[in-house]
């Protein structure tokens, strides 16, 4: 393994998939827009490397639907249109479920214990309308089921299709009802986490992930049609 000091902290795994992991990153906060370029110089200065690795990286998200490779013009974030949306919230709907019937049967009480803390934390950030904060621990919470149903496989699949529409899924405002409903989602999550009930909690996350459509559509509708087309 290649171990290396760099600004941003690079120095564990592959560098290449460390380097990844980070573009990915860049890509669910919607630091990297879709269509943007990659701007290999500055994406190496920045992580405190050079070029090779961060190519690399740059091939595998591109595998992944994260990027695409442009002829002899380096790579963008790979664009997503409204239908390709509809179409990931469907399949991640299903891994998501997939994950809670074997997180019933895995999940320690220490991992419970992590998400309840998280949850509670982002309940306070409910009470104070502070969007930013709680998508980030939402987003957490839904990482932290999917690493509690201990497969590799499924949680792989996930982190590679939900990085393309991540900054979709998190960012998308709600109403105060459509929040409202997420919260009370989330207090029924915990409760068949503690319960060990896998089919119904398989049954309320495919509820809870399909029902971001709607927020999304009205946020991102337009933009889907143009922009991300």
């Amino acid at each position: 393994m290649t171990r290396i000091s760099t600004v941003d902290g690079i120095h564990r795994r592959y560098l290449h998939d460390e380097v990844a992991e980070r573009i990915r990153e860049l890509v669910r906060s919607g630091e990297l827009e879709p269509k943007s370029r990659v701007n290999e110089l500055e994406l190496a200065e920045r992580f405190g490397i050079s070029r090779t690795p961060l190519r690399e990286a740059i091939k595998i998200l591109a595998t992944e639907g994260i990027l695409e490779l442009l002829p002899n013009r380096g790579a963008r974030v790979a664009a997503v249109n409204e239908a390709e949306i509809d179409e990931m919230l469907e399949v991640i709907a299903g891994l998501e479920a997939s994950a809670a019937r074997l997180l019933a049967r895995r999940i320690t009480d220490s991992e419970i214990a992590e998400i309840a803390e998280l949850h509670e934390a982002m309940l306070e950030t409910y009470e104070r309308r502070d969007e930013a904060r709680y998508f980030t621990l939402n987003r957490q919470i839904h990482e932290a089921m999917m690493r509690a149903a201990k497969n590799a496989t499924l949680v792989q699949l996930y982190a590679g299709l939900s990085s393309r529409i991540q900054r979709f899924r998190y960012a998308a405002h709600k109403t105060p009802e459509q929040w409202q409903r997420a919260i009370d989602e989330h207090e029924d999550m915990l409760r068949l986490m503690i319960e060990r009930d896998g089919e119904q909690l398989a049954r309320l996350m495919e509820t809870h992930i399909l029902g971001k459509k709607e927020p999304i559509a009205a946020q991102f509708g337009t933009m889907g049609k143009n922009a991300m087309s």
